[in-house]
């Protein structure tokens, strides 16, 4: 029902999308280059007249305010409703796998559809024992050896361990996965397909921190054209190789990862600032020269004229625009007034959901106080969220209010309000109550970085306590004073920051990684 659901939100998104552009490059080439590439959504432009060009071997990361299009734009590429040549096969990852009863390991093997359809097509020519059979069945034996067809399988079983999938979750059937598990195998048959154009929209939301380090090793080496859509800016350093920034309904090129970005808009605004600054100081000045000496002797009004008509080939050659800040959120988190030490106590917390389930934590014990801050860590599964609900069970049950959004996004349905702007008016929800414990559960999903940037100074100027879960290792490194690591049904407080335990991570799935690919 869900995903029936999801595809007809989907078909109807399509129907609200109109694109226009023209094919700038030759049919057959490997990049892509549409010219005059528009694109409108319910009526409202996203893009007007504008360049998209991706080459190969690039790894792009698309930026911009939350709203502005970017789930748009990847949506239009993947239904080619603008002339990307056919030659060129296209993977969007938007969702998560419907439920079937096919294991995670089929799932996976089965995108590679020219593989499964060759293989099907041997095991019938097989069967057969005219002569002119058997040589079809040679060819389609070396089509198969090209494509890898011996190694598929532990191909994708490398794929699904990367991302957290031990041997038995492999062949449990897809329809036993919860949703977050579903997208982690949707986005394992794109890394076991390589499209050579490869959407990826947040594909670390459902993600822990060590698949988040192992997807960024895998993306890393990309030989083909990757367009990423992340709200971390330490995954997006490590992946990208281009920056395309979506401002003001066009699409700007930068080199680089995302910190080389800010780096270069930086200094490319600085540099407008001081030329429109130049320039309006010369406009003053000729102004001010015409009316004082526009109707004085022959000499200085001809001087006058002379200035007169510099000043109009100035505005006719087009003036620098003003620079304007962007406009970013404002979190706030009230004071909550001071209370005694401890704020919660845990003590021997033993805890599982049913009997018939194992048990997630045994004898647990911790204190929090108001200068708590916080960052849970671990593997899917070893109890952050179901600890941060303990710990939330005992302070705050409602959550009320509205926030952040101006002019026609307060009328507008929340269903057509972006992912990132329904997250704000949660956040605002929260900051209403003046609590004395933020628990936050994964935060930063669906909110751009500047917003992200300003929940940590809101976090950081919060005078109550923190317990944080995000695969966001910037943030935890933003507001985290100590990490603690979920894992084996105990919390231990890990001896480094987050930089340290992330090179941990790196280290342990690059060891894994070797031992795994000597057994493809």
């Amino acid at each position: 029902m869900l995903c029936k659901k999801l595809e007809e939100e989907m078909r109807i998104a399509a129907e609200a999308r109109s694109c226009t552009g023209v094919l700038g490059i030759h049919p057959r080439a490997r990049d892509i280059k549409i010219d005059n590439f528009s694109i409108t959504f319910h009526g409202c432009e996203m893009l007007q007249d504008t360049k998209l060009e991706l080459n190969c071997g690039r790894r792009y990361g698309l930026i911009g305010q939350n709203g502005c299009g970017k789930s748009t734009l990847l949506a239009s590429l993947a239904n080619r409703e603008v002339p990307i040549p056919q030659h060129i096969d296209i993977f969007h990852l938007v969702r998560e796998i419907p439920a079937s009863d096919k294991t995670a390991l089929q799932c996976v093997m089965e995108v590679d559809q020219e593989r499964v359809m060759l293989e099907t097509l041997a095991e019938e020519l097989a069967g057969c024992g005219d002569e002119e059979a058997q040589d079809e069945l040679m060819d389609v034996y070396d089509r198969l050896e090209e494509l890898g067809a011996d190694t598929a399988e532990a191909k994708a079983a490398y794929i699904l361990h990367g991302l957290g999938f031990t041997h038995d979750m492999m062949n449990k059937k897809c329809r036993d996965f919860s949703g977050g598990w579903r997208m982690r195998i949707a986005l394992a048959r794109a890394l076991f397909v390589k499209p050579h154009l490869l959407l990826l929209d947040e594909p670390t939301n459902h993600l822990d921190l060590d698949a988040c380090v192992w997807l960024e090793e895998e993306l890393k080496n990309y030989k083909r054209i990757l367009v990423i859509i992340s709200h971390s800016q330490d995954f997006m350093n490590g992946i990208c190789t281009n920056i395309i920034h979506m401002e003001k309904c066009r699409l700007k090129y930068y080199g680089g990862n995302y910190d080389a970005f800010i780096r270069t808009r930086i200094e490319l605004l600085e540099n407008q600032m001081k030329q429109y600054q130049w320039e309006q100081d010369q406009i003053a000045h000729m102004k001010n020269y015409i009316a004082r000496f526009g109707h004085g002797s022959a000499k200085l009004a001809r001087q006058a004229q002379s200035k007169e008509k510099t000043l109009a080939k100035m505005v006719a050659g087009g003036l620098t625009e003003k620079v304007m800040k962007d406009k970013t959120l404002t979190f706030y988190f009230p004071d909550c007034g001071k209370i005694p030490p401890p704020v919660i106590m845990v003590q021997n917390v033993t805890f599982r959901y049913n009997e018939n389930s194992n048990f997630i934590y045994k004898n647990i014990e911790f204190g929090i106080d108001l200068d708590t801050r916080l960052a849970l860590v671990g593997p899917n599964g070893a109890g952050k969220s179901t600890l941060l609900k303990l710990l939330f069970g005992e302070l705050v049950r409602k959550i009320i209010g509205r926030y952040g959004l101006t002019g026609k996004q307060q009328v507008s349905p929340i269903r057509q309000l972006s992912d990132g702007q329904r997250c704000r008016v949660v956040f605002a929800s929260i900051a209403q109550q003046c609590p004395h414990m933020l628990f936050l559960d994964e935060p930063t999903n669906h909110l751009d970085m500047d917003t992200i940037d300003a929940l940590a100074d809101a976090i950081n100027d919060f005078e109550g306590g923190l317990v944080l879960v995000s695969h966001d290792f910037r943030l935890i490194s933003q507001v985290a004073d100590d990490i603690w690591i979920c894992e084996k049904q105990t919390v231990t407080k890990w001896g480094g920051d987050i930089i340290e335990y992330k090179n941990m991570l790196k280290q342990k799935v690059l060891k894994e990684n070797e031992k795994r690919k000597k057994l493809m």
